[in-house]
C-alpha cells in the first residue's frame, strides 16, 4: 500500500519527501505512446495511395487536376499524399483553395473531407460535379496544383515560403526527380526536424490523449458499480467556480471530488495544483467533509516537488496515479458507495 494513503497530514512535521518521491516514482512520460483513434493512417495505406497517385501522374511528369482526380477516385488516399507534397494541413488548403479558385472552403469542410478519407482510404470513389463536397473537393485540387505549378516565386529576404522544401522549391519540376532518385537521408532529417514526428496525428488525437486519466477513472468507478457524475467542458455546478471532472455520487450529496489530468507540461501541471486546491479551500470554507482526490499522469508533475507538496497536502494524500489507480476506490470515501 502507497505509503502516502497512511498518513496524518494535521502532523507539522510530517516528512513529505518520501511521499513526494513515491508520487515521482509512479509518474511516466506519455509522449512515446498515443491512441491510435480512428482515422489512423498507416504506411501500407499511405504508400498505396503514393504509388496510385505515382501511376496518375506518369511517374509524376505530368501532374495536372484531371491526373490528381483519377488517382483520387481509385485511391482516395491519394489526396492526402497530394496534401503532404504540398505541406498543408486541411485548413491552410482550404484558404488556398477560397482564395485560389473563389469557391469558399471553410476550414470545418476541409477537415471532415480529410478525415472522411483517412475513415475509408482505399474504398474507391466516384466524383461527381453536383454535389458541394464533389466541387469544393475539386477545387482544393486545382488550387493544389496551381499552387504547386507556381512554386515560390522570387525568394523575399527574411522570409521561408512554405514551398521551400527539396520536393517543391522548384514547384512541379521538383517533384519528379525526388520521387525517381529518392531522398537523401540528411534531407530527409532535416524535413523531419522541421515538421516532428507523427506531428499532425498527435494534434488529431490530442483529445484522447488527454482523455486517458479520465478513461482509466471511470473504468474503476464502473467496476465497482459507483454512481458517478461527469461534468461537460465549462460546466457550471452550483457551488463552484469551476467544475470537478467528477463527483461522487453527485454535487447535491457529495462525497468525493476528482480533479484529472494527463500533462507533459510543468505549467499545466502547476495550474491543475492551483485548482485542487481551489477545491479544497472551498470544501473547508463551506464546512463540509467530501475527498478531494487527484488523479494524475504525465511527467509534467513530476518536475517541481513544491508543487507535489501542495497537492499531497490538498488531498490528504489522495494522489492517485495510472499505476495506483486501482487503490481509487478503497483508498477514499468513494468506498461507501461501491456495491460490488
Amino acid at each position: 500500500m502507497p505509503l502516502r494513503f497512511d498518513v496524518d497530514y494535521n502532523d507539522p512535521l510530517l516528512p513529505f519527501d518520501p511521499l513526494i518521491d513515491e508520487v515521482f516514482g509512479e509518474l511516466q512520460s506519455s509522449f512515446l505512446e498515443m491512441p491510435r483513434g480512428e482515422g489512423f493512417t498507416d504506411y501500407a495505406t499511405f504508400e498505396t495511395g503514393y504509388q496510385a497517385l505515382k501511376r496518375a501522374t506518369n511517374d509524376f511528369e505530368d501532374i495536372s487536376v484531371a491526373n490528381i482526380e483519377a488517382a483520387v477516385v481509385v485511391a482516395p488516399i491519394s489526396l492526402i499524399v497530394f496534401r503532404a507534397i504540398l505541406g498543408f494541413t486541411p485548413p491552410e488548403w482550404a484558404y488556398i483553395t477560397t482564395e485560389r479558385t473563389g469557391l469558399k472552403v471553410d476550414q470545418g469542410a476541409a477537415r471532415t473531407m480529410d478525415r472522411n478519407i483517412r475513415l475509408r482510404p482505399l474504398v474507391p470513389r466516384a466524383l461527381g460535379t453536383t454535389t458541394l463536397a464533389d466541387q469544393r473537393l475539386r477545387a482544393m485540387i486545382q488550387a493544389g496544383v496551381e499552387t504547386l505549378t507556381a512554386g515560390i516565386g522570387l525568394e523575399a529576404p527574411g522570409l521561408v515560403h512554405r514551398l521551400d522544401k527539396v520536393d517543391t522549391k522548384q514547384g512541379i519540376q521538383s517533384v519528379q526527380p525526388i520521387a525517381d532518385l529518392g531522398v537523401p537521408y540528411a534531407v530527409l532529417l532535416y524535413e523531419r526536424f522541421l515538421g516532428r514526428p507523427f506531428a499532425s496525428h498527435r494534434d488529431a488525437v490530442s483529445e484522447l490523449v488527454g482523455l486517458v486519466v479520465e478513461s482509466a477513472i471511470k473504468d474503476v468507478l464502473t467496476a465497482a458499480r459507483v454512481s458517478f457524475r461527469e461534468t461537460g467542458r465549462a460546466e457550471r455546478i452550483n457551488g463552484f467556480d469551476q467544475a470537478p471532472d467528477f463527483i461522487i455520487p453527485d454535487e447535491f450529496n457529495p462525497v468525493a471530488l476528482i480533479e484529472a489530468k494527463l500533462t507533459e507540461d510543468d505549467g499545466t501541471a502547476r495550474d491543475k495544483v492551483a485548482r485542487v486546491q481551489r477545491l479544497r479551500t472551498l470544501r473547508d470554507e463551506s464546512g463540509k467533509n467530501y475527498d478531494v482526490i487527484a488523479c494524475i499522469a504525465g511527467r509534467g508533475f513530476k518536475v517541481r516537488r513544491e508543487d507535489m507538496r501542495r497537492m499531497l497536502q490538498a488531498t490528504n494524500g489522495k494522489v492517485f496515479t495510472l499505476e495506483t489507480m486501482p487503490l481509487l476506490v478503497e483508498n477514499t470515501r468513494i468506498r461507501e458507495y461501491r456495491t460490488r
